[in-house]
């Protein structure tokens, strides 16, 4: 699944900058994350760091997009041309 970011978001932007895929921008309200360009992080990291870092736990997995493990990899070699 890609990741979303809730209402809970209290716009610290500390999960921005943590992004390898560069997927989480400033919206109109609260940041959020492009399912496009999100990989949780499979092939850069062991954990999500935007989740890792987030200081209100507001970036669940969004039940509307579900994505397997093996398809999250290869979202990620399409994006870097780098096998996970």
């Amino acid at each position: 699944m890609a990741l979303l970011i809730d209402g809970d978001c209290i716009n610290c932007a500390v999960c921005e900058p943590e992004c390898p895929n560069d997927a989480i921008f400033e919206g109109e309200n609260i940041f959020e994350i492009n399912p496009d360009l999100c990989t949780e992080c499979i092939g850069h990291y062991d954990e999500p760091q935007c989740v890792a870092i987030c200081p209100v736990d507001c970036i669940p997995k969004d039940p509307n997009r579900v994505e397997s493990e093996e398809y999250l990899k290869i979202k990620y070699q399409k994006l870097t041309g780098k096998i996970a």
